[in-house]
């Protein structure tokens, strides 16, 4: 079996539950078409809106317009005030104490998660802050794309987290709910698992480790 010394996970889709869902709800509410706030965010990826907010180049104020115009551009107006609540998933604790176990293993941990600094609102957020601070005090090492202003699937936010955790990518497991940012950390030379369910995700990730999760 292969030894692997460390597991990095993204956040938001693994380690709670995945955003798409709430889009999924918001596009039935609003009558829009299936998948499309996803087919919004996959249209010019590196420079949209969404890309330039998870990179701190843009404040909430300039991502709600800027969405609102790409939003309509494609036949559907959606102000990005409205979508930024929906980013907030619940926290799965499966996979929290998978975290725990990891480490209890002996693993090295490390989070990297393409984030927004805005906050989103609701009247919770302080005890949802304080949960999600509970989680990533568990990682060895954390990086934001908002802090760092570099974002998935650019290889660099990659590199940033080898170097931190002085390994390389042959020694690390990675984890994401995207296959797009699957594919720069397979071809480092990680092995990666894309994550469909929290059951699947477990399930790989204790075969690969040799763990019951």
């Amino acid at each position: 079996m292969h030894v692997f010394d460390a597991v990095i996970f993204d956040f938001g889709g693994v380690l709670t539950t995945s955003p798409f869902e709430a889009f999924a709800r918001f596009e039935a509410e609003r009558g829009l078409p299936q998948g499309f706030l996803r087919r919004v965010n996959a249209t010019n990826p590196d420079a949209n809106a969404w890309a330039r907010l998870e990179r701190s180049e843009i404040d909430a104020s300039r991502f709600d317009s800027l969405f609102a115009a790409e939003t309509a551009a494609l036949g559907h107006e959606v102000r990005g005030a409205d979508v930024l609540p929906l980013l907030s998933g619940a926290i799965r604790p499966r996979m929290v104490a998978a975290l725990d176990t990891c480490r209890t293993a002996g693993l090295k941990l490390g989070c990297i998660t393409n984030n927004v600094k805005v906050g989103h609102g609701p009247a919770q957020a302080p005890a949802r802050a304080a949960a999600i601070a509970a989680v990533l005090a568990r990682f060895d090492h954390v990086i934001e794309s908002s802090q760092a202003q570099v974002r998935k699937p650019d290889p660099r936010i990659y590199q940033m987290m080898l170097d931190r955790l002085a390994l390389p990518a042959s020694a690390c497991i990675y984890l994401d709910d995207l296959g797009i940012n699957c594919k720069p950390a397979a071809a480092m030379g990680m092995t990666a698992i894309k994550v469909k369910d929290e059951d699947q995700a477990l399930a790989d990730l204790g075969r690969l480790l040799g763990l019951t999760l």
